[in-house]
């Protein structure tokens, strides 16, 4: 019986899920296989699979099957970065002349590899508001090879009906590519609502503890799943043995981090909700959001990110960012810390001047595990 089958409830599966224990020692957990080659049973006689571990390892297999026993797919593969796992997406799907319907809120780190990379491969992008179905069947072209989606969306919050999403993109004969990274399988599984191909930054929220960079892509179609390997192995840009042993380490505890994630952020939007200097706050978990009866359909829960709006523009912004304490000025965001940062001049600069950019007095949180009185009173200051 394969580990994908140990249990159907998740907190069990991120526990087992590819952490067979080692066949040598009986070590609970995987080893680190530190290792490029491996010694062949003879000319062409690979043991276990294993030849060359840009190819495959043994400790990155671990987190592959982990990942798509989470995101209930077939096949998952880890990468050096979440952007190595866009690119080679994105290589596997597309061929010059191809166009691609992008979110109007995206990282902007996906935007600059759509604007500034595959633009140059001849690879056509437009941009849409993928909050509204209608927008993204309006920017669907005879072209379109596929949908791209983030929900919750970065840094703006925003929810996409992923099934009514899903539908429109099969019926125009492209894939659904859902970006969640920030909802994390726990809260969110978008291939069960039809979606072709999951896409993670690992960095954040598996992996947890701001302590290791990768990627992950996972799918339930096995063909496309092979497609993708063999890119990948043609690339490259796979996750090392020891980045993929902290992030399966980081899976362990992903639902108890997001149930204390969730459960802090609900508290801070609250709390900014009624603060004078803060105009507007963005978290779905909100009952005024926009979003938030799809997301109360398709969540378990609302996540931990959370952004606000202040009264006073960009520099007021930028100020209460320098103002915090226990919130760490920083860019990333997924870890058991709380980090703040400014958008506009940090992890959203390459977006300036485009559909994409953010608002100038826009703050984004991403709210930690620690306790919540604190983080709630060095808002309060940093908000003066």
């Amino acid at each position: 019986m394969s580990d994908r089958h140990i249990s159907q409830h998740f907190e069990t599966l991120a526990i087992h899920a590819g952490n067979t224990a080692d066949p040598l020692t009986g070590a609970v957990v995987p080893p680190i296989y530190q290792v490029s080659t491996y010694k062949q049973d003879g000319v062409g006689g690979l043991r276990g699979g294993y030849e060359y571990s840009r190819s495959a390892n043994p400790t990155r297999t671990a987190l592959e099957e982990n990942l798509a026993a989470l995101e209930g797919g077939r096949r998952g593969l880890a990468f050096a970065s979440g952007l190595a796992a866009e690119d080679c997406l994105l290589r596997t799907l597309l061929s010059p002349g191809d166009h691609v319907v992008i979110p109007n809120d995206a990282y902007g780190g996906t935007f600059r590899l759509f604007a500034k990379v595959v633009a140059r491969w001849g690879v056509e992008w437009s941009v849409a508001d993928t909050s509204d179905p209608s927008a993204v069947r309006a920017a669907i072209t005879p072209k379109t090879q596929a949908v791209w989606v983030e929900t919750p969306s970065n840094p703006l919050l925003g929810i996409t009906d992923i099934a009514a999403v899903a539908q429109i993109a099969r019926d125009a004969g492209a894939r659904l590519v859902v970006d969640n990274t920030f909802a994390t399988p726990y809260l969110q599984q978008p291939l069960s609502l039809g979606a072709d191909v999951v896409v993670h930054s690992l960095t954040k929220y598996m992996g947890g503890h701001s302590d290791v960079v990768g990627g992950a892509l996972v799918t339930a179609d096995e063909t496309l799943g092979e497609e993708l390997a063999y890119h990948q192995n043609a690339m490259g840009a796979v996750a090392g043995p020891f980045d993929s042993w902290l992030v399966l380490r980081g899976a362990k505890t992903l639902s108890v981090r997001m149930d204390r994630h969730s459960e802090n952020a609900t508290k801070v939007a609250d709390m900014l909700g009624r603060h004078a200097r803060v105009t507007n706050v963005l978290y779905p978990g909100l009952p005024e959001h926009p979003g938030h009866e799809v997301a109360a359909k398709q969540m378990r829960a609302f996540g931990g990110m959370v952004s606000f709006q202040v009264d006073g523009g960009e520099e007021a912004a930028v100020e209460v960012c320098n103002r915090a304490k226990v919130f760490t000025l920083g860019e990333s965001l997924g870890g058991v810390e709380s980090l703040i940062e400014h958008p506009g001049r940090m992890t959203h600069a390459s977006v300036a001047g485009s559909a994409l950019e953010v608002p100038a007095d826009l703050v984004r949180l991403s709210v930690g595990i620690e306790n919540i009185d604190d983080l709630l009173a060095d808002l309060q200051q940093a908000l003066g």
